[in-house]
């Protein structure tokens, strides 16, 4: 196993049957460059090499009855036991009964070291395994997904922009939509017009104080229009 860097980093560990999902974030973007510089380092442990069955297989019909599969027990609990072997990571089950994951909790997230990341399949996951081994559920969002991957992609993005390294602007996450509470402003570039339409002139005048002013109440009148929920976070 690649050996971890002793300074600023995080590492995600990641349970899955298909670790190939996450060349997604592995090989283009922002993220690749942080995996490449070692600021992130991915850990994969595929659910399947814990599996003693001979075609290693990971799940089995509920009791009870009912339709789909689950997630077996002993696959995930060797694979859970074999991720936080010497490290004191925290457990994140990605569920949609979890709780709805928030700009404040990725900003915490980002503080941990360690992150082991499971990607539940089939009908989920047996609900041992949540009793005793996992730390937190989280959800990216009320809605179902055909499994767990695509939502530890979005929870690995949304932690690590804050990792120091990842975004070379510091300035850049302090400003991002519901850093305070408040959706961001409109972007305009090059050029100044097309298809009949203009760059609000304030943006051309060079007046940078009365820009941040328009900015502002920009971003106000988009929080009203599109999350005004938002505005009860600031009382």
């Amino acid at each position: 196993m690649e050996k971890l860097k002793k300074e600023k980093y995080i590492n995600f560990k990641i349970i899955t049957i298909f670790p190939e999902m996450f060349h997604a974030i592995e090989n283009y973007g922002i993220l690749s460059k942080a995996i490449k510089k070692k600021i992130i380092n991915l850990i994969f442990f595929n659910i399947r090499n814990f599996s003693k069955e001979k075609n290693k297989k990971v799940d089995d019909r509920p009791y009870g009855g009912g339709e789909g599969m689950i997630m077996s027990f002993s696959p995930l609990k060797r694979a859970i036991v074999k991720a936080k072997k010497n490290d004191n990571s925290l457990v994140i089950y990605l569920s949609p009964q979890g709780k709805k994951i928030t700009y404040k909790k990725l900003k915490k997230l980002s503080k941990k070291k360690c992150i082991i990341l499971i990607c539940g399949r089939y009908q989920g996951i047996d609900q041992r395994i949540i009793d005793k081994y996992i730390d937190e559920e989280i959800s990216i969002g009320d809605y179902i997904l055909t499994g767990g991957e695509l939502a530890a992609m979005v929870l690995i993005d949304g932690i690590s922009r804050f990792v120091p390294g990842v975004i070379k602007k510091k300035i850049s996450k302090n400003k991002d939509s519901f850093s305070q509470n408040l959706l961001d402003h409109p972007h305009y570039t090059r050029p100044k017009k097309i298809d009949g339409m203009r760059v609000p002139k304030i943006l051309l005048s060079g007046n940078h104080k009365k820009i941040k002013k328009w900015r502002l109440k920009k971003s106000v009148q988009q929080t009203l229009l599109k999350k005004p929920e938002l505005f009860k976070k600031n009382k």
